[in-house]
This record gives C-alpha cells, structure tokens and sequence, in this order.
C-alpha cells in the first residue's frame, strides 16, 4: 500500500491529499476537486496575501497594528499579545508567542483600509488569481474563514516551493523565525520552548510533540487547521505535503498524521 493509499485507513467520511515537488504534484489521493474547509490554514493564505501588500508598498512589516506597540509583523508571528479569539490584550508586545486568530483579522482589516478594497477580494486578486486557485475563498473570518481544494493547495504549496508572486528573499524571510526565544503553546499539542514562528509560517523547529512527522526537518513550515487540514513544506526535501480531511482535529489525528507524515518523509527521502 502506498503512502496515500493508507489515508483509507482514517477514521474520516472524506480525505482528498497530494505531495508536490516543485515541478508540481507527484502523488494524489481522493478528489482534488473536492472543496474542504480549512480552518487556521486558512492563515498561509492570507499571510501571502498581506505579504503580497508588504511589496507592493500598501502596508509595511513595521506599520502599527493592534494593541500598542505592536506592528504588523508581531501580528502575523503571534507576538502582539493578544488573545486567541478575542481583541483582548493578554502579554506585553513581543513577550509571548500567544497563537492569535483575533490578530489575522485585525491583519485582514490593515490591508482593506490601507488597500482600499475588501480583503477577500485582495485575498482573490493577489494570490488566487495569479496562482490559479479555482476554488479557492476566503467566507469566513481571516483567521480560520476559507475553503479550498488539494489541487489549489498544491499549487500553493508549489508557490512556497518556488515562489512566483512573492520575491525569493520575502518568502525566506516569513518562512524564518520571528522574535526568537518566545515561549507559547501550539493549539492542541501543548507549550514548546521556545514556540517558532515566522510570518504566518508556523515553524517546526524541533518541537515535540508536532503535528509533522519526527523526520520533517526543523526547517519545515506550514499551517494545520481544527478542520482536520494540513500543509506542511519541508525545505531540505524540497517537497510538500497537503492533506484535507472532513473530521475535525482531535485525539484520533495525533498519532496518525505524525505516522503518516514520517511515512511521507520517508518515501521522499528514498527517492533523492
């Protein structure tokens, strides 16, 4: 049984998925077509959207955003000090990695009024659009608010890989760590010191327990969702990874994307 194929084995009505190379997708699995809400995935397309406003000079890293202090950069790496679902302000600027959805909308807000346009359709217009992305919308909030397909998160994935509409250097850059050194919880997998983040890109570091595979590399970076969704990239393999499950996360997926993504890692590994 290859590596997709046993995503028969989850205990989930519907699962669509792909590993993509930067020459596209080299497996699949379920429908691609299928739409699946995403859940905080939804933040990796919006932090491309917002960087995507950083070059074309509508808003800047080190604008003022959200509580006192901070910018638009300690919004998109959780530094603000906001709470999860709330505008509340619950640590100084920069103190802690508190894991903020609040702060993806006030993001979301900075780019409208600093665009001039309502940030679905930016969303839509700077990313969607040139990458193809059919399916893609952002319905919701900005924080956990859209609905994709694997065939428009691979090609999304493949922008991470080699990036098109975004410079080279931006990308590194939000794909690095941010405010090194903070301590905060990854949702569902408990505190990590220090918690790495880059500019929306959670970053795996060397955190355990993680919702990416033992052998991903520290480098690797991405986004799950409570929808049951996950993208990760891993740079040393230059490959990618995209699964969309109808489920939502809990105790059931824990031990079976980290067997599957080490599974993943293992097959790609082989093939270099």
């Amino acid at each position: 049984m290859s590596v997709l194929e046993s995503l028969t084995e989850w205990p989930v009505d519907n699962v669509s998925a792909a590993i993509i190379t930067r020459d596209g997708v080299a497996e699949e699995f379920g429908d691609p077509a299928r739409d699946y809400e995403l859940a905080s995935v939804t933040k990796l397309l919006v932090a491309e959207a917002v960087l995507v406003a950083v070059e074309e000079g509508a808003v800047e890293l080190d604008d003022p955003a959200g509580p006192p202090g901070a910018t638009v950069a300690h919004l998109l790496a959780h530094a603000s000090g906001l709470a999860f679902d709330s505008r509340d302000i619950e640590a100084g600027v920069a103190e802690k990695r508190i894991y903020s959805s609040a702060g993806f909308e006030i993001l979301a807000e900075t780019v409208e009024q600093a665009a001039g346009i309502a940030f679905p359709e930016y969303l839509a217009d700077a990313v969607s659009a040139p990458l193809g992305l059919e399916s893609t919308e952002l319905h919701g909030p900005a924080g956990h608010g859209a609905r994709s397909s694997t065939a428009d998160l691979a090609r999304f994935a493949q922008e991470l890989l080699a990036p098109q509409i975004l410079a080279p250097e931006t990308l590194a850059d939000a794909t690095s760590v941010q405010f090194p050194g903070l301590d905060g919880f990854v949702p569902g997998y408990g505190r990590h010191r220090p918690n790495d983040w880059g500019l929306g890109f959670e970053i795996r570091s060397k955190k355990s327990p993680h919702w990416t595979g033992a052998g991903n590399s520290p480098r690797t970076f991405g986004h799950f969702g409570q929808a049951g969704t996950f993208l990760w990239v891993d740079p040393d393999l230059q490959a990618a990874c995209v699964v969309l499950t109808d489920r939502s996360f809990g105790p059931w997926a824990k031990p079976l994307w980290s067997e599957f993504n080490d599974r993943v890692v293992s097959e790609l590994s082989s093939q270099k």
